[in-house]
Protein backbone atom coordinates (compact mmCIF):
# COMPACT_ATOMS: atom_id res chain seq x y z
CA UNK A 1 0.00 0.00 0.00
CA UNK A 2 1.11 4.07 -1.10
CA UNK A 3 1.56 6.13 2.36
CA UNK A 4 1.51 9.43 1.16
CA UNK A 5 2.55 11.61 3.52
CA UNK A 6 4.39 15.46 4.71
CA UNK A 7 7.90 15.24 3.95
CA UNK A 8 10.26 14.81 7.13
CA UNK A 9 13.49 16.82 8.02
CA UNK A 10 16.53 14.92 7.29
CA UNK A 11 14.90 13.30 4.12
CA UNK A 12 16.73 15.70 2.27
CA UNK A 13 19.42 13.92 0.70
CA UNK A 14 17.32 10.47 0.57
CA UNK A 15 14.90 12.97 -2.21
CA UNK A 16 17.88 14.53 -3.96
CA UNK A 17 19.43 10.67 -4.49
CA UNK A 18 15.78 9.75 -5.75
CA UNK A 19 15.40 12.86 -7.98
CA UNK A 20 18.68 12.65 -9.59
CA UNK A 21 18.68 9.09 -10.21
CA UNK A 22 15.02 9.42 -11.78
CA UNK A 23 16.74 12.04 -14.12
CA UNK A 24 19.61 10.17 -15.29
CA UNK A 25 17.69 6.77 -15.51
CA UNK A 26 14.05 7.70 -16.82
CA UNK A 27 14.30 10.99 -18.68
CA UNK A 28 17.31 9.71 -20.34
CA UNK A 29 14.93 8.38 -23.08
CA UNK A 30 14.11 11.99 -23.95
CA UNK A 31 17.06 13.77 -23.05
CA UNK A 32 20.78 13.45 -24.19
CA UNK A 33 23.49 12.99 -21.73
CA UNK A 34 24.78 16.27 -21.24
CA UNK A 35 21.32 17.68 -20.70
CA UNK A 36 20.84 14.83 -18.06
CA UNK A 37 24.20 15.60 -16.98
CA UNK A 38 23.14 19.59 -16.81
CA UNK A 39 19.82 18.95 -15.17
CA UNK A 40 20.79 16.06 -12.30
CA UNK A 41 24.07 18.10 -11.83
CA UNK A 42 26.18 16.95 -8.61
CA UNK A 43 26.90 20.52 -7.57
CA UNK A 44 23.75 21.30 -6.13
CA UNK A 45 24.27 22.49 -2.96
CA UNK A 46 22.98 20.72 0.00
CA UNK A 47 21.97 24.22 1.94
CA UNK A 48 20.31 25.13 -0.81
CA UNK A 49 18.57 21.72 -1.65
CA UNK A 50 17.36 21.97 1.92
CA UNK A 51 16.41 24.85 2.27
CA UNK A 52 13.92 24.54 -0.82
CA UNK A 53 12.67 21.53 0.15
CA UNK A 54 11.74 23.02 3.88
CA UNK A 55 10.47 25.76 1.95
CA UNK A 56 8.55 23.44 -0.53
CA UNK A 57 6.87 21.11 2.37
CA UNK A 58 6.90 18.02 -0.47
CA UNK A 59 4.43 15.05 -0.30
CA UNK A 60 6.12 11.96 0.07
CA UNK A 61 5.25 8.62 -1.30
CA UNK A 62 6.48 5.37 0.65
CA UNK A 63 5.95 1.98 -0.11
CA UNK A 64 6.80 -0.90 2.06
CA UNK A 65 8.80 1.86 4.44
CA UNK A 66 10.75 3.23 1.72
CA UNK A 67 10.64 6.88 -0.54
CA UNK A 68 9.56 5.90 -3.84
CA UNK A 69 8.75 9.72 -5.06
CA UNK A 70 7.79 13.42 -3.82
CA UNK A 71 5.90 16.09 -5.21
CA UNK A 72 5.04 19.52 -4.13
CA UNK A 73 2.74 22.40 -5.17
CA UNK A 74 3.00 26.04 -4.07
CA UNK A 75 0.52 28.28 -2.77
CA UNK A 76 0.03 30.19 -6.50
CA UNK A 77 -0.43 26.38 -7.51
CA UNK A 78 3.06 25.59 -9.22
CA UNK A 79 3.57 21.92 -9.00
CA UNK A 80 7.75 22.54 -8.50
CA UNK A 81 8.76 18.98 -8.03
CA UNK A 82 6.90 15.96 -9.22
CA UNK A 83 9.45 12.44 -9.36
CA UNK A 84 8.59 9.03 -8.31
CA UNK A 85 11.75 6.24 -7.99
CA UNK A 86 13.02 4.73 -11.22
CA UNK A 87 12.65 1.17 -9.95
CA UNK A 88 9.05 2.00 -9.15
CA UNK A 89 7.39 3.76 -12.89
CA UNK A 90 3.93 2.78 -13.40
CA UNK A 91 3.11 1.38 -9.92
CA UNK A 92 0.88 3.62 -8.75
CA UNK A 93 3.28 5.66 -7.29
CA UNK A 94 3.00 8.89 -9.59
CA UNK A 95 -1.23 8.04 -9.47
CA UNK A 96 -1.15 8.33 -5.47
CA UNK A 97 0.79 11.75 -5.69
CA UNK A 98 -1.08 13.97 -8.05
CA UNK A 99 -4.38 12.63 -6.56
CA UNK A 100 -3.02 14.09 -3.28
CA UNK A 101 -2.03 17.60 -4.85
CA UNK A 102 -5.35 17.60 -6.77
CA UNK A 103 -7.24 16.80 -3.54
CA UNK A 104 -4.90 19.41 -1.19
CA UNK A 105 -5.30 22.07 -4.28
CA UNK A 106 -9.36 21.16 -3.86
CA UNK A 107 -8.81 22.18 0.12
CA UNK A 108 -6.85 25.56 -0.39
CA UNK A 109 -9.33 26.44 -3.17
CA UNK A 110 -6.45 27.08 -5.84
CA UNK A 111 -8.06 27.20 -8.92
CA UNK A 112 -5.09 26.64 -11.47
CA UNK A 113 -2.18 24.51 -11.67
CA UNK A 114 0.81 24.50 -13.65
CA UNK A 115 4.13 23.06 -13.70
CA UNK A 116 7.11 23.23 -15.65
CA UNK A 117 7.10 19.41 -17.40
CA UNK A 118 9.62 16.88 -18.75
CA UNK A 119 9.06 15.42 -21.99
CA UNK A 120 9.01 12.50 -20.46
CA UNK A 121 6.21 13.92 -17.82
CA UNK A 122 4.25 15.43 -20.27
CA UNK A 123 1.95 12.52 -20.99
CA UNK A 124 0.94 11.57 -17.25
CA UNK A 125 0.19 15.40 -16.88
CA UNK A 126 -2.01 15.01 -20.20
CA UNK A 127 -3.53 12.01 -18.49
CA UNK A 128 -4.68 14.28 -15.45
CA UNK A 129 -6.12 17.27 -17.60
CA UNK A 130 -3.13 19.19 -18.04
CA UNK A 131 -3.05 21.07 -21.35
CA UNK A 132 0.32 22.31 -22.70
CA UNK A 133 0.20 26.63 -22.61
CA UNK A 134 3.67 26.87 -24.48
CA UNK A 135 7.06 24.56 -25.62
CA UNK A 136 10.00 26.14 -23.53
CA UNK A 137 13.88 25.77 -24.37
CA UNK A 138 14.81 26.33 -21.27
CA UNK A 139 19.20 26.67 -20.42
CA UNK A 140 20.62 24.51 -17.64
CA UNK A 141 24.54 24.79 -17.17
CA UNK A 142 24.99 25.18 -20.93
CA UNK A 143 22.55 22.71 -22.47
CA UNK A 144 19.41 23.55 -23.91
CA UNK A 145 16.31 21.25 -22.78
CA UNK A 146 12.89 21.06 -24.00
CA UNK A 147 9.94 21.03 -21.39
CA UNK A 148 6.48 22.53 -21.42
CA UNK A 149 4.33 24.62 -19.44
CA UNK A 150 1.30 23.17 -18.87
CA UNK A 151 -1.49 24.33 -16.59
CA UNK A 152 -5.17 22.59 -15.11
CA UNK A 153 -7.79 24.51 -14.25
CA UNK A 154 -9.57 23.24 -10.81
CA UNK A 155 -13.08 24.16 -10.76
CA UNK A 156 -13.97 26.68 -7.77
CA UNK A 157 -15.40 24.97 -4.42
Amino acid sequence: MIIIRQFQSGEEAVLRKLMFDTIRSVNIQHYSNNQVNAWAHSDVADKGWQDRLRSNQPLVAVLNGKIVGFADIQADGLIDHFFCHAEHQGQGIGKALMLALLEHSKITNTTRLFSHVSKTAKPFFEYFGFQVIKEQQVKVRGEVLTNYLMEKDMPAC
